[in-house]
């Protein structure tokens, strides 16, 4: 049995910086945005509407870090170090790859596709511009993604803190001078951010190249392990896309309920974000612990570590849930003036605060089997909540009137009550069977 006060220790040692390492990627969008904003607006909707395509397709990618993170941790676990960091170059491959591949057709597809989305004139001109020139720094996010899966897989989450609190900072500097000092508009922003990125990959390279060659492994990457990456990574992709499919169809409600709600559902998603990269900070400690405690064989440490995760989940989600309750009539006047959002939002943010327990389930439980590797089982389970969840979101389009702020309460009680209980169905039955636990090295 692991004692608890240690435990309690190991994992806010690794999901604290984690977090403060998560915020930091959004950040780089904000700093993006704000700078962008004072050129005009054509300069902003561009560099927005650029900026969701780059987003939707790196967001894919997650899949780098997730299948790095247990791979590497069990090695760890296991007292291979050196196999441990075979493992993280390879994902490295695999992220430089998929980067090339992916730079090749963003840059080639950045016309057409974002003339199909809708944009047109100036608007579409810098969207273009600013996407064309993003698809360079494309491969240096996945290997950023791959690296920090690397490092946390070592029990590591304070280097990817401190790489990323200095590229946000470099970010600024660079946006800033680019786009004002050197006059290149939304290419310098465009241009700073690429930068930016691929300092931080080279900072993760020349580590993980280091610690590779004191334990005597090659650079070169062994293809057959390349390969087993990408095979847990497909279906961790397809876990991730039907994550993605939920979020966007309940978009597409809230654009059909008319401008008012939909506006509110933004500021709602916003802050169900923000709650979620705490509850994804837990995550990623359980993955890094799960695949260790797996890797060294010690499923007493496993279970324990599970029952003590889903508690701090659970009673997460419980704090920030009557925090949010207590807010929820007041909240919405740090984003809008506007009354009718302010209706619109409240019965949203009700049903988000009593779901939030769910939400601290869901997530802990998710890093719980991604940590075991258990991707395929995640990628079914995907699919089947996407399927539960759809008929709930199209009872919702046609029973609740359009501009009614009752109808948005109702899309989020679709969300939170609906999709999430289904999340934490499929995802607790699976840790209660037990036959995600499987130990050693791989």
């Amino acid at each position: 049995m692991v004692p608890k006060q240690p435990l309690a220790r190991q994992i806010l040692a690794l999901a604290l910086p984690a977090f403060g390492a998560l915020i930091a990627e959004p950040m780089f969008l904000l700093a993006d945005s704000a700078i962008v904003g004072h050129l005009g607006v054509d300069q902003l909707a561009g560099v927005g509407l650029a900026a969701t395509v780059l987003q939707s397709a790196v967001g894919l990618m997650v899949f780098l870090a997730y299948s790095t993170t247990p791979a590497v941790a069990r090695l760890v676990g296991a007292g291979r170090r050196s196999d441990a960091l075979a493992a993280g170059r390879d994902g490295l491959w695999l992220a430089v790859v998929l980067g090339a591949v992916l730079t090749v057709a963003g840059f080639l597809a950045a016309g057409p596709l974002l003339h199909g989305m809708g944009a047109r004139g100036a608007v579409l001109d810098y969207a273009e511009q600013y996407l064309r020139i993003s698809t360079a720094g494309i491969p240096a996010l996945l290997v950023v993604l791959a690296a920090t899966g690397v490092l946390r897989g070592l029990q590591d989450t304070r280097t990817p803190l401190l790489v990323a609190g200095a590229g946000f900072t470099a970010n600024i500097a660079l946006n800033f001078g680019l786009v004002y000092g050197l006059g290149l508009s939304v290419a310098g922003s465009a241009l700073g951010t690429v930068l930016a990125q691929w300092a931080m990959a080279a900072v993760y390279l020349v580590m993980v190249a280091r610690a590779a060659r004191a334990q005597g492994v090659g650079l070169r990457p062994h293809w057959a392990g390349v390969r087993a990456l990408s095979r847990v990574g497909s279906a961790l992709m397809l876990r991730t896309l039907s994550l993605r499919v939920a979020i966007l169809a309940t978009v597409l409600v809230a654009t059909a309920q008319g401008p008012l709600n939909l506006a509110a559902h933004q500021l709602a998603m916003t802050i169900f974000t923000f709650l979620a990269f705490a509850l994804d900070a837990l995550a990623i400690a359980a993955q890094a612990l799960i695949g260790k405690e797996l890797g060294a064989g010690n499923t007493a440490a496993v279970r324990e570590l599970t029952r003590t995760m889903v508690i701090w989940g659970l009673g997460f989600g419980v704090l920030t849930g009557a925090v949010l309750a207590a807010a929820a009539p007041f909240i919405g006047w740090i984003f809008s003036t506007d009354p009718g959002v302010h209706a619109a939002l409240t019965p949203a943010l009700l049903v988000m605060a009593a779901a939030q327990p769910v939400a601290g389930f869901v997530f802990v439980l998710d890093g719980v089997l991604i940590g075991a590797g258990d991707a395929r089982y995640l990628a079914l389970a995907g699919l089947a909540n996407l399927a539960a969840y759809l008929p709930l979101l199209l009872w919702v389009a046609h029973a609740q009137p359009g501009d009614v702020p009752a109808g948005l309460g109702w899309l989020w009680v679709a969300f939170g009550a609906g999709y999430m209980a289904a999340r934490a169905l499929t995802l607790g039955l699976r840790v209660r069977t037990g036959r995600w636990i499987r130990t050693g090295a791989h």
